[in-house]
Parts: C-alpha cells; sequence; structure tokens
C-alpha cells in the first residue's frame, strides 16, 4: 500500500471574501471564519442527572465554550486543536456520567458580528434572536435557509454559528446575500 500524507484544507479555503453590498455605513456586517479548532460534543448518560456544574471543566474556560445542543447534550467549543491524548484524558472529569466525542473534524464556526446581525440572522431564521428573548450566552439548534446549525450569541452584537463541514461554503454565501443591503466585509484570515 502506498503512503501519502493528509493535507488539511481549511473548508473555507475557497470561499469569497472582500466587501460586499452598500458602502461603508455604521450598521455595516462582519463575517469572519473561525479558526478550525476543537468542538467535542459531550453525551450525558441516562440518568446521571443534572451535568451543569461539570460540563465547563471539559472546556479551555473561555465564555461561552460551552453550548447546550440539545437534552443531555453540549459542544465543548475552542480555538485550539486538541491532540487525542488530551480529549481522552478529559474523560475521567465525566466520571462515567457522559461521553465525549470529537467533532472538530466535520463542524465548522462562523462568526458574524454588527450593529444590524439580528436582522440579518431574521432573514434566515425564526428564532427570536432578540437580546432579551436570546442573552449572551445562550444557543439554539435551529435553520437558517435550508441548512442546519447552531447559533450561539458570544456578544450584544455578535453571534457564532456552528455548522456541518458540507454546508460551510453554502452558509457562507447565503450570509453574505443577507448582509448585502447593509454592507459585509467577509474575512477568511483565522
Amino acid at each position: 500500500m502506498a503512503d501519502f500524507a493528509l493535507l488539511h484544507r481549511p473548508a473555507l479555503a475557497d470561499a469569497k471574501s472582500g466587501q460586499f453590498g452598500a458602502p461603508s455605513n455604521p450598521q455595516r456586517i462582519t463575517l469572519t471564519a473561525l479558526p478550525e479548532g476543537h468542538v467535542l460534543h459531550v453525551l450525558s448518560a441516562r440518568g446521571s442527572g443534572d451535568l451543569q456544574d461539570l460540563i465547563p471543566r471539559i472546556g479551555d474556560g473561555t465564555p461561552h465554550a460551552v453550548r447546550p445542543y440539545g437534552p443531555g447534550q453540549w459542544f465543548v467549543i475552542g480555538d485550539a486543536p486538541l491532540p487525542a491524548a488530551e480529549i481522552f484524558g478529559k474523560t475521567p472529569l465525566l466520571d462515567g456520567k457522559a461521553s465525549i466525542s470529537d467533532q472538530g473534524h466535520g463542524r465548522v464556526r462562523i462568526g458574524i458580528s454588527g450593529a444590524s446581525v439580528e436582522a440579518v440572522l431574521a432573514k434566515g431564521t425564526a428564532v427570536d434572536l432578540a437580546v432579551s428573548n436570546f442573552p449572551v450566552g445562550h444557543s439554539a439548534m435551529t435553520l437558517i435557509g435550508h441548512i442546519s446549525a447552531l447559533i450561539s450569541r458570544t456578544g450584544e452584537d455578535s453571534f457564532e454559528l456552528l455548522v456541518l463541514r458540507g454546508f460551510a461554503a453554502s452558509l457562507w454565501d447565503e450570509l453574505i446575500e443577507m448582509s448585502l443591503e447593509f454592507g459585509v466585509d467577509a474575512n477568511l484570515a483565522s
């Protein structure tokens, strides 16, 4: 069997970048391809009880690293890739109450921010993203157009979208289109 090297290529490597839409204005949107660090899926065991205090110990301590994904499920996100030994080293923290699965290879994070970010995202999702209903640190699984994504509010005017790798480029293009009336700066550098 021939040996070959696997080369990592970011999912958004060929995506459109630059300035699009309306000229500079205070409501301009910024779209950013975030680092392809780590995405750990934590799934609680049946009857494991409340794990709210336990799950953050798996993260790197950065704000909003832990994101609820569904009942008994969380994503633990970070900018730095984790070697397998470090991921498996976190399992004793869970004491058999949950399991960890590395999803970093199959998920991509996209940041979107700006004064009109709620109006832009409202074009694609039915989730009420008003800060009074969707505060900083809140996450929800939703559709943006036809694409399933985990949306998380990371700041007053900023969100992070977690999407399956195969849909990242399509979502990127849709976000640019949805932002054109406000103007958008699409940044691939991470």
